[in-house]
């Protein structure tokens, strides 16, 4: 299989991975408030991240010594969209709808870590070939948008986004993409052979080798920065909505069409800023867009919202890209998928749960009972992961030095 070849081939499962998660991701918490669950739609963002934190088990245990990944890929993406279809069904039962939920995510949270695990396996120079095929990923994420405000909403003939069609939608491609993960580059587990200990099962094989302050500093941040990320999952699209937009999904994917910009420029940036101050950036930029939702919700200042949205592509390039990267360089092939497993469960488990439950916290909190928020009570509540992230990047600029990956830095 050619270099060419196998980068089509990685592009597209990106492309696929990503069109899964976009289609139902945004637009559940508009599902959920259509079907009276608006008050639990912060449990929709917590099973996610709690799948999160197992998945880093699947990938040190199966991934890693048993199975090859496409393999897994395959069977984990399959199951899920099997269990996906069948979740609208279960709305009238809270419980069991979370729970289906749960069950989906299981299966697909592992797959993000070992889609990344796979990629670096085939490509030579992360810095300068990982953005150019992860770009697809963002690309699948803005037409699954668009697919559901302006191709299903005008068969529909209704806003597609309260309805369970971008749930099937995600079911479908699911089970697609799970065929098409056969025809991937083989990739046996790197760690086959290798005696299996609790300490490789919970990834502390991964943490010794990467262990060091700089590494340490890198991880407490990412973790503490998607506290106040969970906020945006869960509640932008119901901002956008109570401000006056209509195709909520389609004016989402704006910041993913901001993303395919700043993804393809991501050598330029690491020639000249190199891994500590694209986090920076990327950490200030989540900073700036809060603080736009914050200002612009009182009056529906359209400018305010859909630049806080279009930040999108420093905020998730900047510092979950570049974070993969950093994880990338300073792993061994045999503990590769333990590492990015690691901090799958850093990021999108412990810290998006705890941001999950703090932002319904919150949200319920300023809804006491009400239907939505007011405008003026959405400003009070984004000031809050405005002023967190802004002290987690003050931290991060002043504690973090890796003097291995700056001087990697290439001119």
């Amino acid at each position: 299989m050619t270099s060419s070849s196998i980068n089509t081939r990685l592009g597209l499962m990106m492309f696929l991975q990503f069109f899964v998660w976009g289609a139902w991701y945004t637009t559940i918490g508009v599902f959920m408030t259509d079907q009276g669950m608006g008050h639990i739609v912060h449990w929709a963002y917590t099973v996610n991240p709690l799948a999160a934190i197992v998945a880093p088990f699947a990938l040190g245990l199966i991934a890693d010594r048993y199975f090859a990944t496409e393999k897994v890929l395959s069977l984990l993406h399959i199951v899920g969209g099997v269990v996906l279809l069948f979740t609208p069904s279960l709305a009238g039962n809270h419980v069991a709808f979370i729970g289906a939920l749960l069950i989906y995510n299981l299966c697909y949270m592992p797959t993000l870590g070992l889609s990344n695990s796979l990629a670096f396996s085939h490509i030579k120079d992360a810095e300068k070939n990982f953005p150019r095929i992860r770009v697809f990923g963002t690309l699948g994420w803005i037409v699954a948008g668009l697919f559901i405000s302006f191709v299903l909403g005008r068969i529909l003939g209704t806003v597609a986004e309260a309805t369970a069609w971008p749930l099937y939608t995600s079911g479908i491609g699911s089970i697609l993409l799970g065929a098409f993960c056969l025809t991937l580059p083989h990739t046996p587990p790197a760690a086959a052979g290798q005696p299996i200990s609790i300490r490789s099962i919970l990834g502390l094989d991964a943490f010794r080798e990467l262990g060091s302050r700089p590494f340490y500093v890198f991880l407490l941040c990412s973790f503490l920065i998607c506290v106040p990320l969970a906020a945006y999952y869960a509640y932008t699209p119901l901002l956008v909505g109570a401000t006056g937009f209509t195709n909520i999904a389609g004016t989402l994917t704006i910041g993913q069409m901001s993303e395919v910009g700043f993804m393809l420029l991501m050598p330029f940036f690491f020639a000249r800023l190199g891994i500590k101050w694209m986090l920076v950036v990327g950490m200030g930029s989540w900073v700036a867009r809060y603080a736009l939702f914050a200002l612009g919700a009182p009056d529906s200042v359209a400018w305010m919202i859909i630049m806080g949205i279009a930040l999108h592509g420093i905020c998730y390039d900047f510092f979950f890209v570049t974070g993969q990267i950093y994880v990338n360089k300073k792993a061994s092939d045999k503990i590769r998928g333990q590492a990015q497993g690691m901090l799958v469960l850093v990021t999108y488990g412990v810290g998006m749960l705890i941001g999950a439950q703090l932002s319904g916290a919150a949200f319920n909190h300023y809804l006491a009972g009400a239907d939505t928020l007011t405008l003026a009570q959405w400003q009070s509540f984004w000031w809050l992961p405005a002023a967190f992230a802004a002290a987690v990047m003050v931290f991060f600029a002043l504690t973090f030095k890796d003097n291995q990956v700056a001087s990697d830095r290439k001119m």
